[in-house]
């Protein structure tokens, strides 16, 4: 490989903020749901690293790239509806080639790039963001999807409402491997009304780790969605006499998250007569992808109200 960068490299990542950063300064970008991905094109070869150094491109043999020496940073997503499909992009790290391929047909991905990082013989991680989004615009608009962009925060505000969120970068900021800097990372918060279907016990006697949630499908059978944690040690204890006069005697197995790696998920079984409002970022098949957070208790409303549906809200 003949380019000034090779791999493997690290992306630059962005800060966690609550509000969009305002002023003349600033770029807004929809906040996608896929891999992040730093493509090394050297003609026709080239090499689709993860954010975390490794190869992708053998899981992903139909995207296609414009013939060239550059490298561009993006994202690799699985279009569903007006988002994107991170269940089926997961589906696609699989060791089969044959399944791989019919995936690639049945699901297919597409990169979007959003950054310039070598083009030719140079290398452009000094340059402004915005001389660098001019050079891909300008030089590779023909042959990548590029992801849009405004510069008004209000026209970026139905990506939070409706989306998954906002990335703001700043415009003078040259580009930093490994670093969080000269970018904003603002996500969607959405909530929804669960019932508390069990709990997991915490790591100190006599306290409760995590709440598991579940909603009603339309069939009438209460499916567990994800689980609440990140409380107080006094909270943990609190809790725990919530959860005790409603405990069942049996125990829960089922994964209330497929995205925890294999931990040891077992939990106390609760009738389900608690609801609980809670917040959450990521949702992907019908499950909250990462541990939401209890916002309040709501006596008011009847469990059999909780209904799948606010998923897709």
């Amino acid at each position: 490989m003949t380019l000034p960068l090779r791999p493997p490299l690290e992306p630059q990542l962005a800060i966690s903020r609550s509000t969009l950063p305002t002023g003349t300064g600033w770029a807004y970008e929809p906040k996608l749901d896929g891999f992040r991905a730093i493509a090394f094109v050297d003609g026709d070869s080239v090499h689709l690293q993860s954010r975390g150094g490794r190869p992708l491109g053998r899981y992903f043999p139909e995207i296609e790239f414009p013939s060239g020496r550059y490298v561009a940073d993006g994202e690799v997503v699985i279009a569903r509806g007006d988002g994107q499909d991170f269940e089926a992009l997961q589906a696609r790290i699989h060791p089969a080639a044959s399944r791989i391929r019919r995936l690639a047909a049945e699901t297919p991905a597409a990169y979007r790039a959003f950054d310039l990082l070598a083009l030719d013989g140079d290398v452009l991680l000094e340059l402004s963001f915005s001389e660098r989004r001019a050079l891909l615009e300008s030089r590779l608009a023909s042959g990548l999807s590029l992801l849009e962009q405004v510069t008004q925060p209000d026209a970026a505000e139905p990506w939070l409402r409706n989306g998954e969120g906002v990335i703001a970068k700043e415009l003078a900021a040259p580009y930093l491997p490994g670093r969080r800097a000269g970018m904003v990372k603002v996500k969607r918060v959405r909530t929804i009304d669960c019932v508390v279907v069990g709990y997991r016990p915490g790591k100190a006697p006599d306290t409760v780790g995590a709440l598991i949630l579940g909603l009603y499908d339309l069939s009438g059978e209460l499916r567990v969605v994800g689980h609440a944690s990140g409380f107080t040690a006094a909270a943990k204890r609190d809790l725990l006499g919530m959860m005790r006069p409603l405990e069942t005697g049996e125990r829960g197995s089922a994964d209330a998250s497929r995205w925890t790696a294999g931990r040891e998920l077992a939990w106390v079984s609760l009738r389900p007569e608690l609801v609980a409002e809670v917040s959450f970022d990521h949702a992907s098949g019908g499950r909250i992808r990462h541990g939401a957070r209890l916002l309040r208790w709501r006596p008011d409303r009847d469990p059999r109200t909780c209904l799948l549906e606010q998923m897709a809200i």
